[in-house]
Order: structure tokens, then sequence, then C-alpha cells
């Protein structure tokens, strides 16, 4: 695991940039530092540890005939298949590393290469004679890689912080991107930000040469469900390729532990994968913040060494504005910060850890997967239904006045994610500036628009695995790990766990024919959890049942505290929020929350750490 950096040659100063740009992501990769600079380009990379720990491994690394020169960020699994194909085709290896075996794979099959690929990674070849630049990122997304044209040059890299440093890079702020935000909580678009600067999808590749950037997309998600198997076949199968994908996620030359907390995805993978230490933290000591207890006893269960941390609230606070620093770009997910908590805990006793992101996408596993199951009021006629919810929406706030809202839009109008903070029209509402953001069914029509034949629940998941997933969990996943030098390894994202995931029949997805409890309407990542149960200890089975809680964090709870509400209506009252917001308007979100009339936690929050973002990377624009 790794972070690197490059721009097209432009400037005559470029060692000294690019070793200012590398001490930016010095936290990526803090065991070797490598660079290759001609009048053409500038390569630099930052190395951690993992496959062939030796100096062999550090980047740029080049082929046989020095042409082709490689920055690679990731693991690929499968590597050493693929080395003994391209030995059998003639190529000497130097090294042990996985990285080479993408210079000669690229040498021989050329794009084709990436169909071969198991594995997360983030990588560029330069080819020295054509000037040419290749550039790919994994399936899932699970490494970043951002890009940016400014003027004559081209800036590509792992953290879009690293482009600050180079005299080329226009710092702008992206007002779209602001917009989208305050709907989404992250940014759901390509551009970020930062205005110019851009992020490679998932599953694309690019080149560059000539000064003309193209992209294509090499792979996507195709679900097409096979009803002939029964539901034990479909557990035995995910048992069988869940062990495969788990045992390649271990190849590694250091130590590798597990994330561990109360639900069934990352308990399933601390199970099966057999690592001696499991990684835990909570807050309090109430059981709905606080899966420690837990998690201890699982350990104690597979015979294995729990290392936990409860988290105080000054300790989380205090540490908000390095992690919105880490991000790159405003992240509203509260898990995010006991995210960094749980990494820097691993941290100090390894390199690797694996984690359970991606079984909720796949299998199916969010709540709001059941939402398409079907009541007795989903049957009356759809005029009626969407006649009813227009009336709700201009009624005040009650209970079940969101079900009648909901209730009465096709899925496409209500669904865009699993975070939905705010309408369009109460964002214009409180900004003060116009901005050309896209209307949010603008952004998530062409994934609807792939799989307008499949059920809801599936389109559903599918929007989720190409952007909440992407923009969100896998975010965070990165970021917070390596602001740790930790390598996070997500055994659920694996393409062959995809492959066999996309033909599960939806019944077995999300289900209420197999539920017994009447408080209990419906089972979600059904499937999975038996396959879970069936692969687990006795004793700890009952986690295939249980309520899925991520990383809880009592947001709502502090935010009603005399000290964090002042700490937030400080920000609200602030100079920057009266650039951007009527921060009246922001006040009596909070005033409202705190007085009990409405939970705003996770509007205020994404509202907070905009601001929180915004302080760090323009701090010129606040005084500071």
């Amino acid at each position: 695991m790794c972070g690197f950096v490059g721009f097209t040659n432009h400037i005559d100063n470029s060692n000294v940039v690019l070793g200012e740009m590398l001490d930016k992501i010095k936290h990526r990769g803090p065991d070797a530092e490598g660079t290759y600079i001609d009048e053409d380009i500038a390569l630099g990379h930052r190395r951690l540890s993992i496959i062939d720990v030796s100096e062999a491994g550090t980047q740029p690394l080049y082929s046989e005939d020095g042409n082709l020169a490689l920055l690679f960020n990731g693991e690929i699994y499968n590597y050493q298949e693929i080395r003994a194909r391209l030995i059998e085709a003639g190529y000497h290896f130097a090294t042990q590393t996985d990285s080479e075996v993408l210079i000669y794979g690229y040498q021989e099959y050329g794009a084709d290469l990436l169909q071969q690929l198991r594995g997360m990674f983030s990588f560029v070849i330069w080819d020295k004679r054509e000037k040419k630049l290749f550039g790919a990122r994994d399936f899932f997304g699970i490494k970043p890689m951002y890009y940016a044209q400014m003027g004559e040059t081209f800036l590509f890299g792992s953290e879009i912080k690293s482009f600050l440093c180079h005299p080329h890079f226009k710092k702008v702020l992206n007002t779209a991107a602001l917009e989208n935000y305050l709907t989404f909580q992250y940014s759901p678009c390509d551009e970020t930000f930062f205005q110019g600067v851009y992020k490679l999808p998932p599953a694309h590749y690019f080149t560059y040469q000539d000064g003309k950037f193209t992209m294509k997309r090499y792979w996507d998600v195709h679900f097409k469900a096979d009803q002939k198997p029964d539901l034990d076949t479909w557990v035995n199968r995910i048992s069988d390729t869940f062990h495969d994908s788990v045992e390649a996620h271990k190849i590694a030359d250091v130590e590798v532990g597990s994330f561990l907390s109360s639900g069934v995805d990352s308990s399933y993978v601390a199970a099966i994968a057999n690592v001696d230490k499991t990684f835990t933290v909570g807050f309090g000591t109430e059981e709905r913040y606080n899966e420690i207890g837990w998690a201890k006893g699982f350990s104690e269960a597979i015979g294995k060494k729990n290392y936990n941390k409860v988290i105080t609230p000054e300790e989380y606070w205090e540490k908000l504005p390095m992690i919105q620093y880490h991000m790159d770009e405003p992240l509203a997910d509260p898990a995010a910060i006991a995210l960094y908590f749980v990494c820097n805990l691993a941290s100090q006793s390894l390199k690797v850890v694996l984690s359970g992101e991606g079984a909720d996408e796949i299998f199916g596993g969010y709540n709001v997967y059941s939402e398409p199951g079907g009541s007795a009021y989903d049957k009356l006629p759809r005029g009626l239904r969407r006649g009813i919810g227009h009336i709700a929406e201009k009624m005040p706030a009650h209970r079940g006045r969101n079900f009648l809202v909901r209730k009465g839009k096709d899925l496409e109008e209500r669904f865009i994610g699993n975070a939905y903070m705010f309408t369009p029209e109460e964002r214009k509402a409180l900004l003060k500036i116009r901005t050309n953001a896209p209307d949010p069914m603008a952004i998530t029509k062409p994934f609807y628009d792939k799989v307008q034949d499949q059920d809801d629940v599936t389109k559903m998941q599918y929007l989720d695995l190409h952007m909440w997933m992407a923009g969100d969990i896998l975010l965070k996943a990165d970021k917070m790990s390596m602001a740790n030098s930790l390598e996070l390894r997500v055994p659920f994202l694996d393409k062959k766990v995809m492959e066999l995931a996309e033909q599960i029949p939806t019944r077995y997805r999300v289900t209420r024919e197999a539920v017994t409890d009447e408080k209990t309407p419906y089972i979600t990542k059904y499937a999975m959890r038996l396959a879970a149960k069936k692969d687990t200890p006795p004793q700890t089975a009952k986690t295939a049942a249980k309520k899925k809680l991520g990383f809880p964090v009592p947001i709502r709870v502090w935010l009603k505290e005399d000290k964090y509400y002042s700490i937030v209506r400080e920000r609200f009252e602030s100079d920057e929020a009266n650039r951007f917001f009527h921060t009246e308007k922001l006040v009596h979100l909070l005033d409202d929350h705190r007085a009990g009339k409405a939970d705003n936690s996770r509007k205020i929050w994404t509202l907070y750490m905009f601001l929180v973002w915004y302080q760090i990377y323009f701090p010129e624009a606040c005084g500071a």
C-alpha cells in the first residue's frame, strides 16, 4: 500500500516541487521514497512495505529495458498466477513484488491486463518512448486516483492535497460540489470540491498523450439472477467463494489483523481469517454506542485477542480538523472519525487489517433495501399514493409524514443512496450563492438507466455500488487507514465474490419468507447471513441475525450539550459560514435540534463538516 504523485514536466525546479508534493502524502508510505524526473514527466512514490519488504520493491519500478516506469498503490492478490504466465512468455522479473506484474502485464496485454487482475489498485505507467501515460483504478474504487489539467500541466496522484504544492495549480472552490454535497453528504460527481480536479471513476482507465486525455470503462456489475439453485446451494457457494477471497486477501510478508464490530460482516471476516488480533472502538458505556463488550466476547470465542479503545467526546471533536484534512474533500459521515481511531489503534500493532466493507452493497444488507418489499399501502393506486404524498410534503413534521412522502414517489425520485440530507429545495433555501449543480435525479439517472429492467432492490444495490460505496464507504476507508500508515483490505469487494453475488436471486438477498419475529418484517443479506452462521462457532452464530449498527456515534446527543452546541453555533455564525449560507437558518436547525423539536443531527453535521474542511483548505478566505 502506497501513495504516488506526478505531473507532466514544464517547470525548472521539478525536483523541489515533487519533493514537496511527496511530503504531503508521506503518511501513505513512510517506509521508502522514490522519484523519476526527465524533461517530459516527474514521478514520485511513497511506499508502505507489505509484499517483498526489501528495497527491491521501491518505486518507480522499471521494465527490464528501462522504457516503462510504474507507480502503484494497492495489492494484486493473484499476482503469482499472472507472474507465472509472464515468465512462461519470456519476461524476466527482478523482484518478488506484485508491482512488477503490472509492468510486464501491461507490456504483454495492454489495457486487457485489467481483466486479469484480482485486487485493489490505482496505478500509472509511463512509456518513455511513446511519451504516453496509462493509468487505471480498481473495479470498485477501493484505491483513489485524482487528476487535473492546469494549463499545459497534467497532474495525477493519490491525494488532492499534493496538487496544491505545484506552481501551476489554481485553487478554486467548486461551488457546485458544495450544493451536491448538501444532499448526498459526500461529493457524488467526478469533479471534486477543487475546480478542475477530477476523480478517475472506479473500473476506468485513462491514457494521456500529446496533451490529450481519454478515459474508458473496462468493467461493470451485471446482475443476472439464476433462479435454479436452491437456498442451501447459494449458502455453500457464498461460503466457498468468501473463504477463497479471505485467503487471497491475507497474502503479505507482514502480520495481518482484523477489525471487529458486532455486525455480521466484520465478524464473518474475523472468524474465518484466523488472524491473531482484532480491533474495536466504541463510545461511553451504552450498548448502542459501544460494541466493545460484544467484540471481546466474540474474539474470546474464536480464540483471538481483542484490542479496543473507548473514544471520549473530547478526543472525537479534537480530531475533526485533522480528519477533514486527510479526506481532501468534506465528508459528513460521523463514522469516519470512529474509523480513524480504530485504524490508529491497529497501526500500533501491525500494518495490514481486514475489514467488512462492501457486504451490504453486494449482498443486499441495508435496511432501506426492504422498503420495496411491499406493504398494504403499496397496493393503493400509484396516482392516489402520489397525491397523498404531495399533500403530506406540505404538512408540518409529524409521525408518519416521511412514510407518506416517500411512498408517494417512485424509487428513482426518493432513493439517491443511503443518505439524503437536504432536498434541492432545502439546500437552495440555505445557500446564499447560486450554482450550476444538477438535480440529484440527474446525477443518479445514468445508473438507474443501466438497470431499468431490474427489480427495485437490485436497482438500489446497483446505485449504491457505484455511488455511495465509492463516494463515502471506500473514501473514508482509504483516507482514514492511510492517515495511520495502515493497509485496509476488503475481502467482500473481490471480483469473484461479486460475480457470485450478481447471480443470487433477490429473494435470497432481502426476504420476509424466513421471518419468525413479527418485529422484524424483513431479513436483509439473507443468504450471506446463513453462510456466516454456517462458518462461525455455535456460540457466535447469533451475530448472523444481529441488527446492523456500523460505527454508531452519539452525535445527536452531543449536539444538545452546551459545550458542543456552542462550538457548532460559533462556526455557524462565522464569516465563512455567512459567505455561503443564510446563517440564521443554520442556527435555527441547531436550536430546533437542541430543543427536541426535530432530529437535525445529520443535517447539522453535514453543514459543520463542510465549514471545518473549508477553514483548513481555504484559510486565506477565512482570515486565518
